[in-house]
């Protein structure tokens, strides 16, 4: 269980509240108009910008001065953060030591986590000769064997077609639902929160909402959420 107490995010002009808390094993969907704060409220629970004022929490434990790599989470990038001068395996095997020295245990986790998503037969293959789907695959990945208990993502389908994005979806699902991982996904596709969330936070007019759930508020949206909606 993850919770913000009375958390105000700042960077720069930009200010934007939240006091809500996110349940084990649920999937949430981040929605709301561009520039309303949505990768920000990501980076913050990641520890990538500091809360200004406010606690965070995993279950008892305070984690509003944790490090990044100290959190009990893992995200995944709009760009999918893969380096070209590494392969597939190494890239993966960066989720588990950032100084690539696997031991076997690791080396097999890594290519287990390659198995989860198809791409056995890739560990070899730098991330140039991959199709966007497949690079973003290897990401997917590289958040898997990391095994945390809750999992980010910042739009990391935006730039795959339709059918593709709804491929990684379900694959998305598969693999949270195996290690039973807690999920947030910024996402400006209504079918996309139809698709894959439990409930919904709706971040607009500089304060991300508790999370409501999903099915009942995509039918019948406040004005605000209305609005945005079209």
């Amino acid at each position: 269980m993850l919770k913000l107490e009375d958390a105000l995010i700042a960077q720069g002009d930009f200010q934007m509240r939240a006091d809500f808390t996110l349940e084990a094993g649920r999937k949430y969907a981040v929605i709301g108009p561009s520039g309303a704060g949505k990768s920000t409220l990501l980076a913050a629970l990641c520890g990538f910008v500091p809360l200004a004022a406010g606690r965070m929490y995993w279950g008892d434990r305070d984690i509003t001065e944790a490090s990044p790599d100290a959190r009990p989470m893992t995200m995944l990038f709009q760009d999918n953060n893969l380096f070209p001068h590494l392969s597939v395996l190494q890239n993966v095997g960066l989720g588990l030591r950032p100084d690539l020295r696997l031991n076997e245990t690791e080396r097999e986790q890594v290519e287990r986590a390659l198995g989860r998503v198809d791409l056995a037969q890739f560990a070899d293959v730098k991330p140039g000769q991959l199709s966007g789907g497949q690079q973003s695959r290897v990401a997917l990945a590289r958040v898997l064997v990391q095994a945390r208990p809750l999992v980010l993502l910042d739009e990391p389908f935006a730039a795959l077609g339709p059918a593709l994005r709804n491929e990684m979806l379900d694959l998305v699902q598969d693999t949270i639902a195996q290690t039973r991982a807690a999920l947030v996904m910024v996402t400006h596709a209504p079918e996309d929160v139809r698709r894959i969330a439990d409930e919904v936070i709706f971040v607009e007019g500089g304060r991300a909402h508790a999370p409501r759930p999903a099915a009942a508020l995509m039918d019948d949206p406040p004005p605000e959420l209305r609005a945005y909606l079209g």
